[in-house]
């Protein structure tokens, strides 16, 4: 089963064992930070540093006359991935005998968001998710296609994974996190991410709806779940929450909105990419679901791209409705984590890597080359040479 490491360019930039060693896990690809969102990064066998901290949301290479004259675009990276860091990091992989394929997240920008916060999702209650772009909205969906068309054809990359690319909401790993003290589920958490800007609102409309009167009924919807009441999860929930025909009308502005920027944003990077060029998508085969790994409809999705890479740390479930709908030659690749200090297994990944074939994997995405500890390292060559 074919593996694919992901990989930042300040893991192998100025360390001149890094790609060997990661030729050395038995992987055949790496999936290589194109443009990528803020971070904060241990680096623990870099020669020249530890920690590095991606201070905001930035594109990893020089970007070209496209953008000028625009009224967004990408932001430069700061030290952390000066000049062509992604360039210098991709030939390197490439001289240890790695395919490269570039790593793009989109529509998560908290940049963007603090300097426009007009295009920020805007909550039922007014508050706004910086981190979040809007993707109904025309300049952002006019910026996230070109960046998508740029940022994943570089020089030499044999394709592209896109990540973020759909609605993200309320979900979101934030410095000094205090969120947690309600547990909000499903239902909740898609509630929490109904966007009421100015184009969302016209949307809402679009399909029968009052903007003013549903963003009063998704606040009393959500009034029970702040008082400590259960969240009944799934759409169902939703729909109990919210009312069903409310809550589809919702579905109905938010699904297209989605799909056709996927559409759109694909068709870009096809457009711009050599024959052969394989396009894939970080999804969830939930359409209401936001968040990096975009929901999706699976037999939609699966005419569109050319696969998918699907979140499989906490289980494989989220396989078969991608894997039923597979027509032939179609990428299901399943991403496990295997940093230990982050919730991963690399000690069961033979096992899971046999699970996740089971229930559909055509291929394994390794989360993160870079991050994890010799002895996580270890584990995964180990791994990788049985399968």
């Amino acid at each position: 089963m074919r593996a694919s490491a992901f990989v930042y360019p300040w893991d192998v930039n100025g360390d001149p064992e890094a790609a060997e060693r990661i030729a050395g896990l038995g992987v055949r690809q790496v999936t290589l930070a194109a443009a990528y969102h803020s971070t904060r990064a241990l680096t623990p066998r870099h020669p020249r540093h530890r920690i590095v901290t991606a201070e905001h949301a930035a594109v990893l290479y020089p970007t070209d006359a496209r953008w000028e004259g625009r009224e967004i675009r990408p932001y430069a990276a700061g030290d952390w991935a000066p000049g062509g860091a992604y360039g210098e990091a991709a030939q390197a992989l490439a001289d240890a005998g790695l395919d490269v394929h570039t790593w793009v997240v989109l529509a998560h920008n908290s940049r963007l968001g603090a300097e426009r916060p007009d295009t920020s999702v805007v909550n039922a209650y007014g508050d706004r998710y910086p981190w979040a772009p809007c993707i109904a909205q025309p300049a952002t969906r006019a910026y996230l296609v070109e960046l998508a068309a740029e940022a994943a054809v570089r020089p030499g990359a044999r394709g592209t994974e896109l990540e973020s690319l759909g609605w993200y909401g309320l979900q979101h790993l934030h410095a000094h996190d205090k969120t947690g003290g309600v547990a909000l589920g499903d239902a909740g958490t898609y509630l929490m991410g109904l966007c009421f800007c100015p184009y969302c609102r016209e949307g809402y409309g679009e399909q029968g709806l009052d903007a003013d009167e549903l963003a009063v009924g998704v606040r009393e919807a959500l009034e029970p779940l702040w008082r400590g009441a259960p969240d009944d999860g799934g759409w169902a929930g939703v729909e109990k929450l919210l009312g069903g025909a409310r809550a589809a009308a919702t579905r109905a502005w938010r699904d297209e909105t989605a799909r056709t920027l996927q559409e759109t944003a694909v068709a870009a990077v096809r457009a711009a990419a050599p024959e052969g060029f394989q396009v894939l998508l970080h999804a969830d085969p939930v359409p209401y679901h936001a968040g990096a790994n975009a929901g999706v409809d699976p037999t939609h999705i699966l005419s569109v791209a050319d696969g998918v890479v699907v979140p499989c740390t906490a289980g494989t479930a989220l396989l078969p409705p991608f894997a039923a709908q597979r027509r032939q030659g179609a990428v299901i690749a399943a991403n496990f984590t295997v940093v230990s200090g982050m919730g991963g297994s690399p000690s069961t990944l033979a096992a899971d890597a046999a699970a996740a074939g089971e229930a559909g994997a055509t291929e394994l995405r390794l989360y993160h080359a870079g991050l994890a500890s010799d002895g996580d390292l270890l584990m995964v060559r180990e791994a990788l040479a049985g399968l």
